[in-house]
């Protein structure tokens, strides 16, 4: 990940940190950085086999001195979400930074056992669900994160969040995909990330919780390699221009490790610097009116 910068490290080490989407890509590169750092890591994974073996290795190369622990869950189910935040609930005394990373991309229209269309329910859904679940144990650390990824997709999303078409039935019928409607439903998950921390932020004012999120940027990882043959060679081309997973997630760990006083809650950050996203993710109407549509949308299960 480069040159530690020690004026930047002033937050992680000692710090409880729960982190989805630990198991490949930015996730992995930021659990790597944050344990070398001397952050202790919750892991949230579907794959335990995979997720136990990462955590193994975290540990050894931190010479045992940090704790790592895993908790299963799948991302599209609320029901999967709620037991391992109960989970984590009963095992940690404390959290103070909750990353929320994990994400997918997918080019037909599916959905969850909870009704919802994947996309979103992965993207946006599971992110809010577990933040609400882990915020009480947020609040006893003395300066808590929470921290979602977002992307420069969110631009894509250039009518906002269509609040009359939540499951996104538009986007993948054969009209909706020859309009790039798969690309639309993601950039608006993606845009439902800025708003959500908008509106997170502006609810936990002056509490000890700050809310922020960021841009990776284009990285190479394995992402969108399970949407079929044209989804791997558009990859392929694009990782010409790709980051690598370390470099993605310099921000991450920015936000995570940095001192507050560079850090302004409910803000969008790239390449750790406050950044401005599209004009659709800086209305606090559309923030407002998403948190109550999702609060309606969590109580389905």
């Amino acid at each position: 990940m480069g040159e530690i910068n020690q004026a930047e490290c002033q937050n992680a080490r000692g710090k409880y940190v729960v982190i989805t989407g630990a198991t490949s890509g930015i996730g992995l590169a930021a659990a790597q950085e944050l344990a070398a750092r001397g952050a202790n890591l919750g892991i949230v994974a579907r794959n335990a086999a995979k997720a136990n073996e990462i955590a193994d290795k975290l540990r050894a190369a931190s010479g045992n001195r940090i704790t790592v622990d895993v908790f299963i869950a799948n991302m599209s189910s609320q029901q999967s979400i709620r037991r391992a935040a109960d989970e984590i609930l009963a095992k940690c005394p404390r959290i103070d930074i909750l990353i929320n990373n994990a994400g997918a991309m997918f080019v037909d229209h599916k959905l969850t056992e909870d009704g919802l269309e994947m996309s979103w329910a992965v993207n946006h859904i599971a992110p809010f669900l577990l933040t609400t679940l882990l915020l009480d144990k947020l609040m006893l650390s003395e300066h808590a994160r929470v921290i979602t990824t977002s992307s420069h997709g969110h631009k894509m999303a250039r009518k906002g969040i269509r609040f009359d078409d939540l499951n996104g039935e538009r986007c993948f019928g054969f009209w909706g995909k020859m309009k790039g409607g798969p690309n639309f439903r993601y950039g608006e998950t993606k845009l439902a990330n800025i708003l959500f921390t908008a509106e997170l932020a502006k609810r936990l004012q002056g509490t000890n919780v700050d809310a922020y999120c960021f841009d990776p940027g284009l990285v190479d990882t394995n992402f969108n390699q399970d949407n079929g043959r044209l989804a791997r060679m558009t990859m392929a081309v694009m990782k010409r221009f790709s980051r690598t997973p370390e470099k993605g997630a310099e921000t991450l760990v920015w936000l995570a490790d940095t001192d507050a006083k560079n850090l302004e809650s409910g803000r969008y950050y790239a390449d750790k610097q406050m950044t401005t996203p599209s004009e659709q993710a800086g209305s606090m109407e559309a923030a407002k009116k998403l948190w109550e549509v999702t609060e309606e949308q969590i109580r389905i299960s």
